[in-house]
This record gives C-alpha cells, structure tokens and sequence, in this order.
C-alpha cells in the first residue's frame, strides 16, 4: 500500500515538473511577438571575433606618417557576401586622441568562410583621404558603417563622416569593396539643402531575400531607408546616393520611431543593420540606449547599450505595426560590459544571410567585435 501511494505521489511530482518546466519554456517563447527574430545565439568559445591590433601599420596619406590605426579599438561592424565569403567592415581607433570621438576612425577589413573565424588585412579598406571629402571626414575619421548590395553586385555603404565638428551621413560605393567612390552627404540635394548640414547618422536600407541573397529592396520604385539616432526617421532614394528624408506637414521630420520613457530604448533609438523584408512586414533591428533615471528601465542597466526590433508594413514603411518592449539582444560578456562603454554596450550594425542562417555583427563597448547566429528553421520547429 504504501509503496504504491510513494509511486502515485512521484508520479504527480514528475507529470507537475514536466508541465512547469514545459510553462516556462512557453512563457519565454511567447515573450516575444512571432514576428520577432529572438533567438540569435553567441557560438560557444569564439567572441570575440576582432580585437585591436597594436602591431599593424598604416601610412596617413593627411598626415605623410605611419600610425597604429586599429591599435586602441575594434568595433561597430558592417557586413556582407563578397566571393563567397562573409566580409566585415569594422571601424577601427588609432590613439592620435583622447575618449569617446577625440581618435580617427578608419575601417577595416575582415573576411570568413565560416562566418565566425576571421582573417583581417594589415591596412584599412575605407579612411579619410586628401580627397573631396576630407573637410567633412578629418581628423575624426569614418565611423559605424552599414553596407548593403544590389542585385547587380553593387555595394552601398552608408556611414558617419565625423571631422569633430558635426557628424553627418554619407555614402559610398563599390564593386569589390576595396576601391570605392565617395559621395558624400546623402541629405546634401533634398530640400534644396536644408539639411545637409544637420546631425545625421545610422541608416538601415531596406533589404530582402532574392533566391537566397540578401539585396537592396524596391517599394513602389523607390528605395526605402531608416535613419537615426534619438528617433526614427524614413527617406526615400531613386538612386542610392541622394536622399530624401520624409516630412509632416510642419515640415519636420516624420519620425516613425521615437524615445520611450521607462524603456530600454529611452535615450536613443539608433537605426542598426540593414532593415529585411519578411513574411510578416519589414523587420527593423535597431540600437537602444537606456536612460539614466526615473527615465529608464530599471530592468537594465542605465546608458546600456541593447537591441530592439520594430515592425513596419511592406507596401507602407511608415506604419509602424509593432515593437518590443524589451530588449532581444543585451549585453551580457565581460567584453560587452567593458572598455570605452562600461554601462555595457551590444551595438548592432552587420547582418547577413549566409548557409541557411542570419550572422548578426555587433560592437562591444566599443572595444570589441562579435557575433551571433540565428537559425530561422529552428523557430518552426
């Protein structure tokens, strides 16, 4: 009798554990909207993947002398397919200054075949040259890029000019992503140039899937982008290079994302990888920044750094249809909570589809670069 009260007893215990634990695991994938690419995971034992290098040279062709131009920082990645093979764009910091803005920035260069170990080249690919550009490129440098191709093999570069003055978003383009064409301020023709000269930074064009490669997008014969950094703007293009932001009636900027008080995205929302056109709507991955304060999320960590998405309507990328309220992506290694940004930083600029799976490339504390990888196949299991 009473071993079977024990076996009856044990049952219930087992059958209960099962169903709490089969609660929980429901409760955290429902936590999240089904639109929403979450799981994004960090491979076991390989971030990070670049980290500043104090041995490799570069000469300045401004300065007529060699300098450590990837010596003090590594971070805030852009990526893409270039022969086949995963190619990282990562900005580099020399110590020709002090603090956050006050070194030059050049961009590197890094490729994988496996999209998770790195081989990088001795000099940078993209820098501030004696070119038309280096009024607005020196001495801060080219900073945070976001790269994306056309179906014709193209490659769009959108990136920050920083002369430690203004900071302004620009373009850049090329067929091998070694020999590029400057052009300059994206804003510099719209409205006549009113806001050529304005703060500007961090554009997300939008992209989709083509037979399994991801390539600049068209809506309704235009091409579509988002940009910015304490809110969310959306500009159109014909041709990749001149932009133009969307206005209200007012003439301000529409801004289709903005701050959100108590949020981990309360200090800014800046625009992070190329946007994706799915199944569900265009998906926009982008950089919050919590605030400090009764301004914050006291869930996270005040001027932290984490990643958030938001959704918008294919035929419609103004209508917003929904965002999460938490963060997908923080920061969570030692690397990610240290360095130029101790709050803790994961900054999200790269994202790429390649062998079945999305590689995302993010800054760490604007020290280090990573990776994590998401298997969308998983997610219908």
């Amino acid at each position: 009798m009473k071993n079977s009260i024990f076996k009856v007893i044990l049952f219930v215990t087992v059958v209960t554990l099962i169903s709490c634990k089969e609660k929980k695991v429901s409760e955290k994938v429902s936590e999240f909207p089904d639109w929403a690419w979450t799981d994004f995971q960090r491979p076991e034992g390989i971030n990070p993947i670049i980290s500043p290098d104090s041995t490799t040279r570069f000469y300045c062709p401004i300065t007529k002398d060699s300098v450590d131009w990837e010596s003090n920082d590594t971070f805030n990645p852009a990526a893409t397919i270039y022969d086949g093979k995963i190619v990282v764009l990562y900005r580099a910091e020399d110590k020709s200054g002090q603090g956050i803005g006050g070194r030059t920035s050049r961009l590197g260069y890094a490729w994988s075949e496996d999209g998770l170990h790195f081989q990088r080249k001795s000099i940078p690919a993209f820098y501030p040259d004696n070119d038309n550009q280096k009024e607005l490129e020196w001495p801060g440098g080219c900073e945070d890029p976001r790269l994306a191709m056309t179906e014709d093999g193209m490659y769009v570069m959108f990136y920050t000019q920083w002369n430690r003055k203004q900071a302004r978003l620009a373009v850049a383009t090329t067929r091998d992503l070694h020999t590029w064409e400057k052009h300059g301020p994206v804003f510099t023709k719209a409205y006549n140039g009113r806001f050529k000269d304005d703060f500007s930074k961090s554009a997300s064009v939008v992209t989709r899937l083509v037979d399994g490669k991801q390539v600049i997008a068209k809506i309704d014969g235009k091409y579509w982008m988002y940009w910015g950094e304490k809110f969310v703007n959306v500009a159109t293009s014909e041709d990749l290079i001149n932009w133009t932001p969307l206005l209200t009636e007012s003439g301000d900027f529409l801004k289709v994302i903005e701050l959100r008080k108590g949020k981990f995205d309360s200090s800014l929302t800046e625009c992070g990888p190329p946007a994706v056109m799915t199944d569900k709507g265009i998906l926009l991955l982008y950089n919050g920044k919590n605030a400090t304060g009764i301004e914050g999320d006291t869930l996270y960590t005040a001027n932290s750094y984490c990643a958030g998405q938001a959704l918008f309507d294919s035929k419609d990328p103004t209508k917003l249809l929904g965002q999460l309220d938490k963060p997908f992506y923080t920061p969570q290694a030692d690397f990610e909570k240290s360095g130029q940004y101790p709050a803790g930083t994961v900054f999200i600029e790269g994202l790429v589809f390649y062998g079945k799976k999305w590689y995302l490339y993010y800054g760490c504390a604007d020290s280090r670069v990573a990776v994590a990888v998401y298997d969308p196949e998983k997610k219908k299991e």
